[in-house]
This record gives structure tokens, C-alpha cells and sequence, in this order.
């Protein structure tokens, strides 16, 4: 299913394609819930520390990282998140059981998070027609990058932006300002933000005035008001028959 929700905006060829990565390229929540238990299972192992507890205290720690730093790339930081923990658990500076926890973390996350059906050929779509792709997403930049190309996609984009080298998440325009800067467009016309967050990546594509597509699944409500997108969508390969239309119709 994908649906126009703007009739008012004349979508045509786009300038350059802006993406958002989690949740948007590949579903979040489960590849998230399995590397959580992988940290759980490795604090029992190591230290007997049951799961109860293990999410008790990795629940508190998050809140307590995320009030301290606010909307910020490091907010988002399992080390910090993991140190914080070990800390709540009475262990003080327990520095290699932390990178420990890291690693553990984000070699289960990635081997969960297979990217949707149709991500590359929407990516091989725009290539072959010419048009730039960006990324803008939050988290630091190191944990991203590793994203990216183990899903293989390092020769993909034109620019990538993560919210560490503005020093804010989205849907702080600079995100997204940086990223036109980086592909060589100051007029900021005819842009298209594909997202999922209807607050992050609506919300700051509408900061630049692009058109916003909205992916929808399990878990992910449609923007309203403010943050309705102004194109819904729920798998990319209606996506990618919707741009190949898009040119049909333009070369015709």
C-alpha cells in the first residue's frame, strides 16, 4: 500500500533522496529485544545477575543517560548505557566488562537486522537514474557507519549524516541542512525524506521543505496534524514501482 496523503504537492523527479537508517532500512525492535537478552545472558554467565535485575537497572541507566545528555547522538550510547548499569549494580568501573557488553550488543544487534525486501533495489533504482542518496540518522557516527556497510551499502550513498557531527538529533534542521550541504544543493526544492519516525524524520524533513514519505509496520503509528507525512507507504517495493512510474511518466 502506498498513499498520497498531500494532494496539494506536485511530487516530481526528486533533486536528491534523503533516508533515515533504523527502523526505516530495517526493522529496529527485534534485532534490539535479541541483543538486549544477549547483554542479559552474558551478565548471568558472568556475574549472576538475573534477568529481572539485568532490565530493572538497564532500563534505569538509559533514563538517567538520556536526562543527562538529552537529544544527542550519545544518548543513545550502549557503552555509556553499560557503564552506567554496571555502576547501578554496586560493580563501580568495571571498564572491560563494559566494552565486554558493547561488543556483545552490537555484534547480536546486527546479525538480527536483516534489511527490508526491496531497500537495495530502491537504492540501485535511484543510482541508475542519477539521483543523490543521503542518510541522516542519529546515534554516533562509528555505530552507524558499522551499520551500513555490514549491510554492504558503503558505495551506496552520496552523503551520510549522523547526529554526532551537529551535536543534535532529529529533527534538528541541521541534520538535515548538513546533508544538502554535503550533496552540493542549496536550494533546498524538491527534496524527498523517507523515514519512519513521524516526529524525527517528518517533522525535520518538513524543516526543509521536502516531501515526506512516511514507512509504515508492525509498530510504527502514521503521523498526524503536524507530523502527517505527506505519502505513506509499508514496503519498498511499492516504493520503487512508484518512482519507476515516476520516470515512465516523465519520459513519455
Amino acid at each position: 500500500m502506498l498513499k498520497i496523503l498531500n494532494k496539494n504537492k506536485k511530487i516530481i523527479k526528486p533533486k536528491a533522496v534523503l533516508f533515515d537508517t533504523d527502523n526505516t532500512l530495517y526493522e529496529y525492535e527485534p534485532a534490539n529485544k535479541k541483543a538486549t537478552k544477549a547483554v542479559g545472558d552474558k551478565l548471568n554467565n558472568l556475574l549472576g545477575i538475573t534477568e529481572q535485575e539485568f532490565l530493572k537497572k538497564y532500563i534505569q541507566s538509559k533514563n538517567e543517560i538520556k536526562a543527562q545528555l538529552g537529544k544527542t547522538a550519545s544518548s543513545h550510547s550502549r557503552l555509556l548505557y553499560f557503564q552506567r548499569l554496571l555502576e547501578l549494580l554496586g560493580l563501580k568501573a568495571q571498564l572491560l566488562i563494559a566494552l565486554d557488553l558493547e561488543q556483545t550488543f552490537w555484534r547480536t544487534f546486527l546479525d538480527n537486522a536483516p534489511l527490508f525486501n526491496g531497500v537495495r533495489d530502491i537504492f540501485f533504482e535511484l543510482k541508475k537514474r542519477e539521483i543523490p542518496i543521503g542518510i541522516v540518522t542519529d546515534l554516533t557516527s562509528h555505530i552507524q557507519l558499522r551499520k551500513l556497510t555490514y549491510f554492504g551499502l558503503e558505495d551506496i550513498f552520496d552523503a551520510v549524516v549522523t547526529s554526532e557531527e551537529v551535536g543534535a538529533d532529529k529533527p534538528n534542521e541541521k541534520v538535515f541542512k548538513l546533508a544538502l550541504k554535503k550533496l552540493n544543493l542549496e536550494n533546498e526544492e524538491n527534496i524527498w525524506m523517507v523515514g519512519d519516525n513521524p516526529d524525527a524524520d517528518i517533522i525535520g524533513g518538513k524543516k526543509i521543505n521536502a516531501i515526506t514519505f512516511q514507512k509504515l509496520h508492525k509498530g510504527i503509528s502514521q503521523g498526524i496534524n503536524e507530523q502527517e507525512p505527506d505519502v505513506i507507504f509499508d514496503n519498498f517495493i511499492q516504493l520503487n514501482h512508484y518512482i519507476q512510474k515516476l520516470f515512465k511518466k516523465k519520459d513519455e
